[in-house]
Order: C-alpha cells, then structure tokens, then sequence
C-alpha cells in the first residue's frame, strides 16, 4: 500500500473524493495508487492537486 492511498483512507476518502479535489480522473488516481513500480509520471500540478487534495505535501507522498 503506498503513501497516497494510506493518507486517502486516514482521511476516510474514496478514491472518487480524492479526484473530484483534485479534479482528475478516478481511473488516474486508481492507477497512481496501484502503481507498485512507480511507472506513472504525474505532472508537477497534478501531484500538487493530489496533495492538496489529500492535505498534504507532494514529497510526503510521491517522493
């Protein structure tokens, strides 16, 4: 389980909630939480939706 989907389920969120914050696709944040190899680039401003999204930072969840 990694960071992203540990702080979404701390803050008792769906992955359907993270998305609409941070307005992204639900697939898109499925994908980045399942991505065991960290295969998936996000884009600086999405990582910085996600974060917000999340209330959090981008390097405590992505690096």
């Amino acid at each position: 389980m990694n960071r992203m989907k540990i702080l979404r389920e701390e803050l008792g969120l769906t992955v359907r909630e993270v998305a609409e914050r941070a307005n992204v696709a639900v697939g898109y944040v499925s994908t980045l939480e399942n991505d065991k190899e960290n295969k998936t680039n996000p884009s600086k401003d999405v990582m910085t939706r996600i974060a917000k999204a999340l209330e959090s930072t981008v390097t405590e969840i992505f690096f």
